[in-house]
C-alpha cells in the first residue's frame, strides 16, 4: 500500500511538474495568439488550436515557462510579423522561413538578448535592417536572403561578435560593404549573392579566419580583392563572379586546401581552382536546408 501511494505520488509530482514546465506567461501567448491572426493562422498548414495548451501548438517549444523556440517554417503563414514580439524575451530560435510573409520586420526582434537564430528566408519581407544590434550577444545566425529588403548593410552587424552565418542573398542591399564586418571573427559563412552591393572592399577579409563560405557574386564590386583573402586557410566555397573586381590576384597565394567550389570572371583562376571536378552550376545560396531546419 505504502509503494502505491509512493508511486501515486510520484506521478502526481511529474504531472504537476509538467504542467509548471508548460505553462507559458500570458503576455507571451497573447503575441503567439496576435501572431496567429496576423499572419491568417487558419490558413495555415499546421494549425493551432487556440483553445489549447501553447505548449502543444506547432512549432511552439516551451521551457521554464517561457517560449524559447517559434518554428514556423513552411507552415502557409501570410502577412506581417506584428509587433511586440520583444515579449518573447527567452527567444533563443525563430525559423519563419519559406512562406509569404511581408512588411518590415518587428524593432522588438532586435532587441531580444537570447536570440541565437534568426531564420526569415524566401518570404517578401521589406524595408531597411536596423542599426543598432548591441543587444544580439547571442546571435549566431542571422540568414534572410531571398526577401526584398533594401538599403545598405548596417555597420552595427559587425557587434554581432558570435555571428557564424550571415546570409543576406537576393535581397536589394546596395552602397558599400560596412568595414565593421571585418569584427565577425567567429563568422564561417558569408554569402552576399545577387544584390546591388558596390565600390571597394576595404574590409579585411583576413580577419575572418573561420571563413569556410565567401559569396560575394553578382553584385557591382570594384577594385582588387583584399590581398588578405589568400591567407583563409578554411575557405571551401568562393564566389566571385557577376562584378567589376579589376583583380582577383591575391587569390593566386590562396592558403587553402579545402576548395569545393570556386567561380569568378577570371578564367585562368576558375581553370586553377577547377581540379577538384569542381560543380558551377552550383549556387550556395540557393542550398535550402529546410530538412535540417533549426
Amino acid at each position: 500500500m505504502k509503494k502505491i501511494l509512493k508511486c501515486s505520488g510520484i506521478i502526481l509530482l511529474m504531472i504537476y511538474s509538467y504542467k509548471a514546465n508548460a505553462q507559458i506567461q500570458e503576455n507571451e501567448k497573447e503575441y503567439l495568439i496576435k501572431l496567429n491572426k496576423s499572419t491568417q493562422g487558419f490558413k495555415w498548414k499546421n494549425e493551432w488550436n487556440l483553445n489549447a495548451d501553447p505548449a502543444t501548438w506547432h512549432g511552439v517549444e516551451v521551457k521554464d515557462g517561457h517560449v524559447v523556440s517559434l518554428k514556423l517554417y513552411r507552415n502557409n503563414l501570410e502577412g506581417k510579423i506584428p509587433e511586440g514580439i520583444s515579449v518573447l524575451k527567452k527567444l533563443e530560435t525563430i525559423n519563419l522561413s519559406f512562406n509569404l510573409l511581408e512588411g518590415e520586420l518587428p524593432q522588438g526582434l532586435f532587441e531580444l538578448q537570447e536570440l541565437k537564430s534568426i531564420k526569415l528566408e524566401m518570404n517578401k519581407l521589406s524595408g531597411v535592417l536596423p542599426q543598432d544590434y548591441s543587444k544580439m550577444k547571442k546571435l549566431e545566425e542571422l540568414t534572410m536572403f531571398n526577401n526584398l529588403l533594401q538599403g545598405s548593410i548596417p555597420s552595427g552587424i559587425g557587434s554581432l561578435e558570435n555571428l557564424k552565418i550571415l546570409n543576406l542573398s537576393s535581397n536589394y542591399f546596395d552602397g558599400r560593404l560596412p568595414k565593421s564586418l571585418e569584427n565577425l571573427n567567429k563568422l564561417e559563412r558569408l554569402e552576399l549573392f545577387g544584390n546591388k552591393l558596390a565600390g571597394s572592399i576595404d574590409v579585411e577579409l583576413g580577419k575572418l579566419v573561420n571563413l569556410k563560405e565567401l559569396i560575394l557574386s553578382y553584385n557591382q564590386f570594384e577594385g582588387d580583392l583584399p590581398s588578405s583573402v589568400a591567407s583563409l586557410s578554411n575557405l571551401e566555397f568562393v564566389q566571385l563572379q557577376g562584378n567589376g573586381f579589376r583583380s582577383l590576384n591575391s587569390l593566386l597565394r590562396l592558403e587553402s586546401t579545402k576548395l569545393a567550389v570556386f567561380d569568378s570572371d577570371d578564367e585562368f583562376l576558375n581553370m586553377k581552382f577547377s581540379t577538384n571536378e569542381i560543380n558551377k552550376a552550383r549556387l550556395v545560396d540557393t542550398k535550402f536546408e529546410d530538412v535540417k531546419q533549426n
